[in-house]
């Protein structure tokens, strides 16, 4: 079944973003009582009057010169607009109708798409009776919610069901659920890929180049993408994977108003729904204290990772840089050792070719299963070579290793004291199974685990 495209429209501050997310039936939107905040635009499918349906929150409709940062807005919001089987038009019945709400209105009946007319913020009686200044805008009759309080949402629905161009069935509906709990289970489902990094790595840059298209607003000025932004991406092989983009990530004694700590949670939290972090670094500022804290704080959450160099073009001594960031990555991140590094860039295209490969590579690493057979051939050999030291002057003695877990690889090793492991000795059967089962750039866990020797008196 074909799954159309509702977006919502209106001016900053009108409620645009709550309406989308009770919609959605999810808080995936950043909300607060600040105009502008919503610059890229918010997808997702939810399930409107039976029908699966696509909704899309734009930014706020200004009108500003063309090469600004609100007019580069304006046009993406457009873009999409033209787009769409039916625009939700939001408007705040508190604020009453105001100019720029007349000429949107105006813009969007040229325009010719089907629109909806929606007066939001209409709890209490204030709310009511400014609502019904929406007429003028002659979109037909205002349809009255509250998006923050969930008043008027059901009917809303119903209209926007009642809507909607007519179905164009290819398949019942117990296929397409069928379908859909399949893909969920499915090994080929898509690989979640964020971006990360630092304000002004060229993380945005380097998604809209992924997907061949203007999806993310980008610029000059840092910090422009706020929420965390999700989208479909194949690659030439077909291979489907679930994009998400990302606000800059600053030291946190740095983020100090409310929409930067908000924007933050929101990388944070898609980083830990993560399969593989792609953390970009500004090639030519080289790698920062906060480019490793990020690291640091994807290895924590044992995701995989690749290090994409951008900006290579405009880097003049290829041959140090490399060897700078190579050496710093050795350094600062022995947990990740043979993490992946491409050098690619975003504003021209040179290399981002390289990049998905990549991520595929660390992402079947982050998925590997190794015997138990191979690992205990593996585990008495390193223990010969390099024998687990006595702890409080009583004998450690490691009896076997398994598999628990992959993603990341993780593994359990019993013995007698064998908790009380030293720190250098856990790092050398770390870096053991790194080297033997050729695991780089992937997180390892290992967890000792003790047993009781019942013979022994001191235990």
């Amino acid at each position: 079944m074909e799954t159309p495209l509702v977006v919502i429209a209106g001016r900053p501050n009108v409620g645009k973003s709550s309406l989308f997310n009770r919609l959605i039936g999810r808080r995936q939107a950043l909300v607060a009582d600040q105009p502008g905040l919503t610059r890229d635009r918010q997808e997702a499918t939810c399930r409107i009057g039976g029908r699966m349906v696509r909704i899309a929150d734009t930014a706020g409709l200004e009108e500003a010169p063309p090469e600004s940062l609100s007019g580069r807005m304006r046009q993406g919001a457009a873009t999409i607009l033209e787009q769409a089987d039916l625009i939700l038009f939001v408007v705040d019945a508190r604020a009453g109708i105001l100019p720029p709400d007349a000429h949107f209105g105006t813009w969007l009946r040229r325009l010719g798409r089907p629109v909806l007319l929606v007066a939001n913020k209409t709890e209490g009686r204030a709310g009511y009776d400014n609502s019904i200044d929406a007429y003028s805008l002659g979109l037909g009759e205002p349809l009255l919610v509250s998006a923050e309080h969930g008043e008027g949402i059901s009917s809303l629905m119903a209209d926007i069901a009642a809507a909607l161009p007519p179905a164009k069935k290819t398949r019942n509906e117990d296929e397409d659920e069928t379908e859909a709990l399949t893909a969920a289970e499915d090994p080929g489902k898509p690989l979640k890929l964020v971006i990360l990094g630092r304000p002004n790595a060229g993380k945005s840059t380097l998604v809209n180049r992924l997907l061949g298209e203007d999806r993310m607003l980008t610029g000059p000025e840092p910090g422009i993408t706020r929420d965390a932004i999700t989208m479909p991406l194949h690659d030439v092989d077909g291979r489907a994977y679930q994009l998400v983009d990302t606000a800059g990530l600053r030291r946190r004694a740095r983020v100090q108003n409310e929409i930067e700590k908000m924007s933050t949670g929101a990388s944070i939290n898609a980083m830990r729904f993560a399969e593989v972090v792609v953390l970009v670094v500004d090639a030519v500022d080289g790698l920062h204290d906060q480019d490793l804290q990020i690291a640091r704080l994807v290895e924590r959450e044992g995701r995989a990772m690749v290090v994409a160099l951008n900006k290579w073009d405009a880097v003049e001594d290829r041959d140090a840089t490399r060897k700078a960031v190579s050496d710093r990555l050795e350094r600062s991140l022995a947990q990740l050792k043979g993490i992946p590094v491409v050098t690619l860039s975003a504003m021209t295209g040179a290399s981002v070719q390289k990049l998905l490969p990549a991520v595929r590579q660390v992402y079947a690493t982050w998925n590997k299963r190794i015997t138990t057979s191979a690992l205990n051939r593996w585990f008495d050999d390193a223990l010969s070579r390099h024998p687990p030291p006595n702890v409080s002057g009583r004998r450690l003695k490691l009896r076997y290793v398994t598999q628990a877990t992959a993603r990341p690889p993780t593994f359990v090793v019993f013995g007698t004291r064998a908790e009380g492991t030293p720190e250098d000795y856990r790092r050398y059967l770390v870096n053991e199974l790194r080297n033997i089962f050729d695991l780089p750039g992937t997180p390892i866990r290992i967890d000792f685990r003790g047993t009781v020797n019942p013979y022994d008196d001191k235990n």
